[in-house]
């Protein structure tokens, strides 16, 4: 489980005139909650926040946040941006203790795509109905992703939450609560091109002194 590391400052002022003063100093509001513990308001930097957002594994990562001399292990559980200027308006963070699971939803790597015997072989095409998936696990156990191998697929046939081989120590949400659904599908007909051999008459044989049935 990778950690990663962030300044954070308390946020002195509240409400909205107070962030709208952040955002034009460069920073981004921000609360931390749970555990327990009282919430308390934040700020980050903005620049550093933009881009780390980007990053897939900064989603699932058990965040340090260093404030005022001390340090608060979150995770990101929601983000707010602007409709159509590239700015962060918000952040969510709860505390975790690496000793209590957490709920939380991870991105699906499919791979060998390409090599599928569906698409390779068959002609078909795979279908993606989801793309990440609720997990249960200790916050220090949280996968970044897990992966779908398409390898073995054939057209017509679907895979399932339950074809999935999660970590040790991680549980699928859905498959607690009795959802096997479906996460990739082979679309296409589950037909091979086999070769017709070539039916050869008798009266093209030629005999042995080279003429056929017919000539003598």
């Amino acid at each position: 489980m990778k950690e990663t590391r962030l300044e954070a400052n308390l946020k002195k002022e509240h409400g909205r005139g107070a962030s709208r003063r952040l955002r034009r100093s460069g920073q981004v509001p921000a609360i931390i909650y749970g555990s327990g513990a009282e919430a308390i308001s934040i700020s980050l930097d903005h620049n550093n926040i933009y881009h780390a957002l980007k990053r897939e594994d900064f989603h699932t990562s058990i965040l340090n946040l260093d404030i005022a001399g001390k340090t608060e292990k979150v995770l990101l559980r929601d983000f707010q941006v602007h409709a159509y200027r590239p700015e962060i308006l918000h952040l969510d963070f709860q505390r975790v203790n690496e000793k209590e699971e957490v709920q939380i939803r991870i991105p699906l790597h499919f791979i060998n795509e390409d090599e599928c015997y569906a698409v390779k072989m068959q002609n078909a095409h795979v279908t993606h109905i989801v793309n990440e998936v609720e997990i249960r696990a200790l916050a220090k156990e949280i996968p970044h992703f897990i992966e779908v191998d398409l390898k073995d697929l054939k057209a017509g046939q679907s895979l399932h939450l339950s074809d999935l081989i999660p970590p040790q120590g991680v549980t699928l949400v859905n498959l607690l609560r009795g959802d096997d659904a479906v996460i990739a599908i082979a679309a296409g007909i589950a037909e091979e091109v086999e070769e017709t051999p070539e039916v050869v008459s008798a009266a093209d044989v030629p005999t042995v002194d080279g003429k056929k049935p017919d000539e003598e």
